[in-house]
């Protein structure tokens, strides 16, 4: 946990095909906040990469990313999901607290990077995310692999009766994703519900692999907007495709 940024082998590797990293507060990584953008980057020694950001309304959407994008290029808009098939594209999302949630399909070659608070969560942007793959993309719920990132920890989340009311309609076993405190609050464990998720629509077990890690309690490693109770600043996660050589 020492690195600027943290990678998951059993998740994929350069081998793969495949180039991810959660950010932590210590990352060189940064992207535009608020507003799309692109930018060149390079990841250690390996091919350059055109970095794609954009503005997180805490929605359900998804950019789709299909064809060659270039540097300083913008989408108008809003999304909490970007998806692509284009080698070189790292498509990323910011967080402080919400989850990180990385995708991919070795066989048929497509990534996506989401942003999943409570409200995005709830209202299904990872299975709005998984079926895009699948039907726009040929992607199959049993070949996907899904790396659940650093967020707020069930240690520390505390939510109160109206996100466990949003959470009751739509997950009907939601006490286990919950630990009660009092009456009207209780803590939330939104990497467990993300995953619950995955495993409802198909995906495999052995193929979700967490990062568990709260960024609430650990303010040496991660901002946090719980913590402080201001958005100071945000890790970048990505994901993109090795281009061919």
């Amino acid at each position: 946990m020492a690195s600027a940024v943290i990678t998951v082998p059993s998740f994929a590797t350069n081998e793969d095909g495949v180039e991810h990293f959660f950010g932590t507060r210590m990352s060189s990584v940064s992207v535009t906040p608020g507003r799309s953008s692109t930018t060149q980057g390079t990841r250690g020694d390996r091919a350059a990469t055109v970095m794609l950001s954009v503005k997180q309304v805490h929605g359900t959407d998804a950019l789709v990313v299909d064809q060659p994008i270039r540097q300083g290029e913008s989408f108008e808009g809003g999304w909490d999901a970007l998806v692509t098939n284009q080698p070189g594209v790292m498509v990323t999302v910011r967080t402080a607290d919400c989850v990180p949630v990385l995708l991919h399909d070795p066989v048929q070659r497509v990534v996506a990077a989401v942003h999943a608070g409570w409200r995005g969560a709830v209202a299904g942007i990872v299975p709005r995310t998984v079926a895009l793959l699948v039907r726009r993309f040929g992607a199959t719920a049993e070949r996907l692999r899904m790396a659940i990132g650093p967020s707020a920890g069930p240690c520390c989340y505390e939510v109160d009766e109206p996100v466990l009311a949003r959470l009751r309609e739509a997950f009907p076993e939601w006490r286990s994703v919950v630990e009660p405190v009092g009456t009207q609050k209780a803590h939330l464990d939104l990497r467990a519900f993300v995953r619950r998720q995955g495993l409802a629509d198909g995906l495999q077990a052995e193929r979700i692999v967490t990062v568990n890690a709260c960024t609430i309690c650990h303010p040496d490693l991660f901002f946090s907007y719980r913590r402080e109770g201001v958005v100071k600043a945000t890790m970048v996660s990505g994901i993109a495709l090795v281009p061919h050589r």
